[in-house]
């Protein structure tokens, strides 16, 4: 494979979970990166936060895209702000291929209660929807593709392993 992939879209919407999958069924290296910044920082992305400031968070989400530019390509599992930064969405179109999974939003609710996603458990459905339709258009605008995640897992999976196929990975 010659540039990368990387997953966009909201908390909960499966991106970290389907990439780590097809990355490691297709042998392909595999970074999330709210799990690399939580592990560089030894905190997690709530302490992050409330330390250092959102600000500073997406600063250090920049460096990483960054960083990844000489980087072996694989799938990148990107935090759901990630893209709301244009110096991110510039790095993510010049460097990989955008992909989308979008998640209605009622599942999104169940990860976000069973997984207990502090930034987004504490606000409610419509703050949620607001976030949602906010962020949408920003994740469609540098979408190559949209999977839907919405009709189980195995069909996301699926999904995105046949995406990876097509541009070049290989088991």
């Amino acid at each position: 494979m010659e540039r990368h992939i990387f997953l966009v879209g909201m908390p909960g919407s499966g991106k970290s979970a389907l990439g780590r999958r097809v990355a490691l069924k297709l042998q392909m290296p595999y970074l999330d990166t709210d799990a690399y910044l939580t592990e560089i920082t030894g905190m997690n992305t709530a302490q992050i936060y409330e330390k250092y400031g959102e600000t500073a968070f997406r600063d250090g989400e920049t460096r990483l895209l960054s960083e990844l530019i000489n980087a072996t390509p694989g799938i990148i599992s990107t935090g759901g702000g990630t893209a709301l930064r244009e110096i991110n969405r510039l790095i993510m179109r010049a460097q990989g291929y955008v992909v989308l999974i979008d998640r209605p939003i009622d599942d999104i609710l169940l990860d976000i209660r069973a997984e207990k996603r502090p930034l987004l458990a504490q606000k409610g459905r419509e703050e949620i929807e607001r976030i949602y339709e906010e962020r949408m258009p920003v994740y469609r605008s540098i979408a190559d593709v949209t999977l839907d995640n919405g009709n189980g897992f195995h069909n996301g999976l699926a999904a995105l392993e046949y995406v990876a196929r097509q541009l070049g990975a290989r088991t």
